[in-house]
């Protein structure tokens, strides 16, 4: 939970207002404002969608019940959308976390993208949020349980491992350990038993595509500048995850341990169950103590006031130029200048329909070969003449042509 007094915002309002304007740059929207498909508006269809029973779901940590909500109001949403979701929501204003101090979590969700772009994109925005707030030393932790079927070797051994040594572990918990040997390694893991060093790995269990998809993340989060550390750790419910799980933590000066400041994964399983068909989705969730009263202004209904829409859009071509955009775009946030993004395609096909539908003046374009050269084309949409500008002096450039202002709104 981040403790304000770590931060520079005073109260809880201002953390949420500046953590929200930084998704928002990136494309998140409010959940509550993404309105579901016409088939699903129906109250009969609202009640086939969401009749499952949440008492059906195991979950092994605390942090996962809020997300049973999210996932079923994201399934809402997406189901037959065809295209991927970037949303927010706040949840849990009267919640109270383990010190007992009342907390409200941001969550960040992308549905209905399968890529490790997803998640980390989750994870950079995450990362700006926390320094923005002034929060300095910020630690990574970063696991991988595989599909559901690497996780069942993992789970059985976890088992076994504790079946093993059920003599040291406390009474109270032994029940637990027959019925979720997962929840229950979770528990020994937060109670700093001594046992879990020898613990079965999850990522011992991974099949070589899922470690070739797992090193696709950490090749974003290394050409993005964040430092990580692999951390058997980190784990949550079957029920819930699938593949990688993180945790951002920062360090206690009094005493130098870890306190947790967000949690997340990729919860296709969960947000599958609700949708009742395949619907990649991942997800993070920065929790913050309450401290002053949450005005309306930071939660989903309320009328903020929206910038004008960004007059450029960043388009990428090929995997080099989508691992070095991250960085990129977060550059243009710090200076104040907005974009739209296509981070989520594949295709440049698709992102240039989307920046025709936007009626952008002009486009950013980096491909494999600016990628490797350290430019980047920027093109006006009007004469389609481009120029390759090279990426330390982009802001400069943007600003000297006067392309770094948003497009004035439409009354």
């Amino acid at each position: 939970m981040i403790r304000l007094k770590d931060t520079r915002h005073s109260n809880t309002a201002a953390f949420l207002n500046s953590a929200i304007a930084i998704a928002e740059y990136y494309g998140f929207t409010p959940l509550e404002e993404t309105p579901p498909p016409r088939e699903m508006r129906s109250a009969e269809a609202l009640r086939l969608l969401t009749k499952k029973n949440d008492s059906e779901i195991m979950f092994a940590r605390r942090e996962e019940r809020p997300l049973a909500v999210a996932a079923r109001r994201c399934a809402i949403r997406a189901r037959g959308s065809g295209s991927a979701m970037l949303t927010w929501r706040t949840s849990g204003g009267s919640a109270k976390e383990r010190s007992g101090i009342p907390a409200v979590a941001l969550e960040l969700h992308v549905v209905g993208n399968s890529s490790a772009i997803a998640e980390a994109l989750l994870i950079v925005v995450t990362d700006a949020i926390a320094h923005e707030a002034g929060i300095a030393r910020r630690v990574l932790s970063i696991n991988n349980i595989g599909s559901p079927e690497s996780s069942n070797r993992f789970v059985r051994d976890v088992s076994t491992y504790l079946r093993k040594h059920i003599e040291s572990i406390s009474p109270t918990l032994r029940p637990r350990a027959a019925t979720d040997p997962l929840g229950t390694l979770i528990q020994l893991i937060e109670r700093g038993h001594p046992g879990v060093m020898r613990a079965p790995q999850a990522m011992e269990y991974l099949t070589e595509e899922e470690r070739r998809r797992f090193w696709e993340i950490l090749e974003y989060l290394e050409a993005f500048g964040i430092p990580y550390e692999l951390s058997p750790h980190v784990l949550g419910s079957r029920d819930c995850w699938a593949h990688s799980l993180y945790e951002i933590s920062t360090i206690d000066e009094e005493t130098g341990g870890h306190i947790p400041l967000a949690f997340g994964g990729r919860y296709d399983p969960l947000a599958s169950r609700f949708a009742r068909s395949y619907l990649p989705s991942a997800m993070i969730s920065i929790s913050c103590e309450i401290r002053g009263r949450i005005p309306a202004q930071t939660g989903p209904r309320a009328k903020r006031e929206r910038p004008a829409p960004p007059s450029i859009y960043f388009a990428h071509l090929g995997p080099e130029a989508r691992r070095r955009s991250l960085s990129i775009i977060e550059t243009l946030r710090k200076e104040n200048i907005p974009v739209h993004q296509g981070l989520l395609f594949d295709r440049i096909g698709e992102q240039m329909v989307i920046a025709q539908q936007r009626s952008v003046p002009y486009i950013l374009i980096m491909g494999h070969k600016e990628a490797v050269e350290g430019t980047i084309l920027v093109r006006e949409v009007a004469t389609n003449s481009q120029e390759a500008v090279p990426l330390p002096e982009l802001t400069n450039y943007l600003r000297r042509h006067r392309m770094d202002t948003s497009k004035a709104l439409v009354h």
